[in-house]
């Protein structure tokens, strides 16, 4: 009797209902669970929430919709007396004859607070173990209190019968779960790091522009318009003014692509080592295409690289105590990466605004060097001081690793900015920015190529207010506010103003381009965004993008004397973007964005014609 007692206490439990209830439910969750842990959760705006593995010591995803699930309340099970408490345990299931047993018999089966079973759910191990020790836990209860209705000699020899009978099955399964540990064993055995998380995006982008002529800068009109001039001089000049290509604007649909690798490393579970490998074939609606920087996208690039695979980014980050972090960038350094823009729903490339202006206020670009080459780096620092103020600073130089005549980590361009983000409450954000940007213009009489005091987001004299010979330093003053009266309404916005300044003289004085050192330019910059989150269903966005591309509103470039023919560098009139966009997201990792932008008076003059651009973005992440 005592051999049939311990043999029945070992099986039992396992036996009446976990073998036929949970067995399937097991292996799943081995299997289902193997394949979930390569996936990676990035969140809608791309950034990746990560923390540490304490079992595996393994950077893993970490969703916030998972945390918020994860409550004790819904994890918190409780014993049943009755198998009609679980509300979703029918008589018509088939396991309802043994999990009815098991509760009402034996009482060892306990359900959730909000009366379920989840019987259908995927079973862990430990959850396994729990419910195997309660069942035997309550068979020894039984059989010492000498229960004998409940656990009668004739029930125990069935079971034992039983345990006989599905011994096969039992082994069946062992069989199966054996090579799932194997397999999974060798998987964490020749992983690329213990510590490194895979995970990446891809862009295939649709787009074209759509217009009459491509744009001039207002100089080239002044030329063209110059009364002197009979009908044929001024067609003359204006064929000149538009090259070879013709004035007509260059309408070709293209199909194009931008793929990242991020590959996320943490030593301490708080730190992060990023390196971004990517490639790019977008080539800009601009130069001889448009006639203007102001049709360009927001992940298009001036490097052809025909899909190469380069370095984009390296950096390290790492806590400053409990309210702080710094940020090193070794490759690809950009503020807009490391600081708040202050226009959430837009500044991502791969699910906000599809143009370059319409991402984020264009101080964040102009304070450092473009970096489109992937160079720049320096160091960045945020520290939040309490609830409501955050200052952020940093300090990025473009050619760092060359330690040639005017380049290197201080002798060459260099961009610094510090921003005081105030947060009132949780609805309102407001930036108060100020950052120093120089530029080396030309070294030996050979342009750099480093001038680009606004980013390339507005007119060409934005750009390079005294051309892009002369060495340019810049002041750059940027206020930019978000409010969100609602979950599914935000207003955001932003006023820029920049006074660039030439470092160097161009020594034609004489001539009318003429730059003396000391010479000052104002540029002006503006927008106001709309943004609805959750149009149509979760995860969804649409957006109204207006404003006012950096313009050039006044400029000591030139002679005193001004004539018909002087090239002034200054814009005549002004440009109006705007921007209508619309995210539908398909499922967490896949979106597709259609978009129109509408350049009104292409760089700032209103003797250029209208163009319009359509584009589609899809973006894929993994």
């Amino acid at each position: 009797m005592f051999n049939i007692l311990w043999n029945s206490l070992r099986i039992a439990p396992f036996l009446a209902a976990y073998t036929l209830f949970a067995g399937a439910a097991l292996a799943k969750s081995t299997s289902e669970n193997s394949q979930q842990s390569e996936l990676d959760q990035i969140d809608i705006e791309g950034n990746i929430s990560v923390q540490l593995d304490p079992i595996k010591d393994q950077l893993i995803p970490v969703s916030q919709s998972d945390q918020n699930n994860a409550s004790d309340s819904e994890s918190t099970m409780s014993q049943v007396t009755s198998v009609s408490e679980l509300s979703d345990v029918q008589p018509t299931d088939w396991a309802f004859q043994a999990l009815q047993s098991l509760v009402e018999r034996y009482g060892c089966i306990a359900g959730y607070p909000n009366g379920t079973f989840r019987g259908n759910r995927a079973l862990t191990r430990y959850e396994f173990a729990a419910g195997l020790n309660a069942c035997l836990n309550r068979v020894n209860e039984l059989i010492a209190a000498g229960t004998a209705d409940l656990v009668r000699k004739e029930d125990l020899i069935e079971l034992q019968k039983l345990s006989e009978e599905f011994a096969d099955g039992l082994a069946e399964l062992r069989g199966r779960i054996d090579p799932l540990e194997a397999r999974a064993a060798v998987l964490e055995s020749q992983q690329f790091s213990a510590t490194t998380k895979l995970s990446g995006d891809a862009i295939f982008n649709v787009g074209g522009v759509f217009g009459d002529d491509r744009a001039l800068t207002s100089d080239r009109w002044r030329e063209i318009n110059n009364p002197a001039l009979t009908p044929d001089q001024r067609d003359a000049v204006r064929a000149s003014a538009y090259g070879a290509g013709g004035s007509k604007l260059q309408d070709n649909t293209i199909f194009s692509d931008r793929v990242r690798l991020i590959l996320d490393s943490s030593f301490t579970g708080k730190d992060r080592l990023r390196i971004i490998l990517k490639a790019n074939n977008t080539i800009p609606f601009n130069g001889g295409v448009t006639g203007t920087n102001m049709t360009r996208l927001g992940y298009d690039t001036t490097v052809r690289q025909e899909n190469t695979i380069d370095v984009g980014k390296i950096f390290y980050s790492f806590p400053l105590g409990e309210k702080g972090n710094i940020v090193v960038d070794a490759v690809g350094g950009s503020f807009f990466d490391n600081f708040n823009t202050v226009n959430p729903q837009f500044s991502a490339a791969t699910a906000g605004a599809l143009s370059r202006f319409g991402r984020f206020a264009p101080i964040y670009r102009a304070s450092n060097t473009g970096l489109a080459a992937g160079k720049g780096a320096g160091v960045s620092a945020t520290y939040k001081l309490n609830d409501t103020f955050t200052l952020s600073a940093g300090y990025l130089a473009r050619n760092v690793e060359d330690p040639g005549i005017k380049k290197g980590l201080f002798d060459g361009s260099y961009g610094a900015l510090t921003q005081l983000a105030i947060q009132p409450n949780k609805n309102t954000t407001i930036a108060l920015t100020y950052a120093h940007s120089y530029f080396s213009g030309a070294i030996n009489g050979v342009a750099t190529g480093d001038v680009n005091v606004s980013g390339s987001e507005g007119s060409a004299f934005a750009a390079t207010p005294f051309g892009n010979t002369i060495a340019t330093s810049a002041n750059h003053y940027g206020l930019q506010t978000s409010y969100r009266l609602n979950p599914k309404f935000v207003l955001s916005g932003w006023l820029g103003y920049t006074q660039a300044k030439a470092e160097t003289s161009s020594g034609n004085v004489a001539t009318t381009n003429n730059v003396n050192k000391g010479d000052k330019a104002d540029i002006w910059n503006w927008a106001v965004t709309l943004a609805f989150p959750d149009l149509g269903k979760k995860g969804n966005l649409g957006g109204i993008i207006f404003g006012q591309p950096p313009k050039v509103t006044s400029n000591d470039f030139g002679p005193a004397v001004v004539t018909p023919t002087t090239n002034r560098r200054e814009d005549s009139d002004t440009s109006f973007h705007l921007e209508a966009l619309y995210r539908y997201q398909v499922n967490p990792r896949l979106s597709i964005t259609p978009a129109l932008i509408v350049i009104f008076n292409p760089e700032h003059n209103s003797n250029n014609d209208t163009i319009y651009e359509g584009v589609v973005r899809t973006t894929f992440r993994f």
